[in-house]
């Protein structure tokens, strides 16, 4: 049996490029989105529960998020999470309901941010080229096996080049939106 398998290369730089967007949905632009709390755990009922497991969160203006908490014994540890998460937010409670106003990014944070992107950015190419690699290296196997021969290896290769150059690029093209997002250009 061919070690290579075309399929599964492309589901895996997929999910290099899925997990990318996931990550960048989860940095702050200066408008409210739900994502934005997506990595928030809460301490309820003696365990770390997501937030969204114990709460709706809703986006009703640009500039603010409302989160719903289900059950009224619930706000106490949910305020505490978003307090504790880092985002620079400031729940304000009311009742069952926490309304986060998202204050203007400073240009200082707008730089971070945008690196931070970067980051992100270079972490999923990374991935990519390891998903290259492995290919490249399953089809070297199979050479050796006698399941391809040399002129088939090489243009399987081009294919996982090819491949690879079109991940990448959806990659480019969703960190730079990120980035003109987030320093607002």
């Amino acid at each position: 049996m061919a070690a290579y398998d075309k399929a599964d290369l492309e589901r895996r730089m997929r999910g290099a490029v899925e997990s990318l967007k996931h990550d960048l949905g989860g940095l702050r632009t200066g408008r409210a989105s739900t994502t934005l709390l997506d990595p928030i755990t809460v301490e309820v009922y003696g365990a770390q529960m997501p937030l969204n497991q114990v709460a709706t969160v809703s986006a009703p203006e640009p500039r603010l998020l409302t989160v719903q908490v289900w059950d009224r014994s619930n706000v106490g540890p949910v305020d505490k999470a978003i307090r504790s998460a880092g985002l620079g937010l400031n729940p304000i409670v009311d009742g069952q309901n926490i309304r986060l106003p998202i204050p203007d990014l400073t240009e200082e944070r707008r730089k971070e941010l945008a690196k931070l992107a970067g980051q992100y950015a270079e972490k999923a190419r990374v991935a990519a080229r390891n998903v290259r690699r492995d290919g490249n290296d399953a089809l070297k196997v199979d050479e050796k096996k006698g399941v391809y021969s040399e002129d088939e290896r090489k243009r399987h290769e081009n294919e996982v080049q090819k491949l690879t150059d079109a991940t990448i690029a959806d990659i480019d093209s969703a960190a730079s939106a990120k980035e003109k997002e987030i320093l607002g250009k």
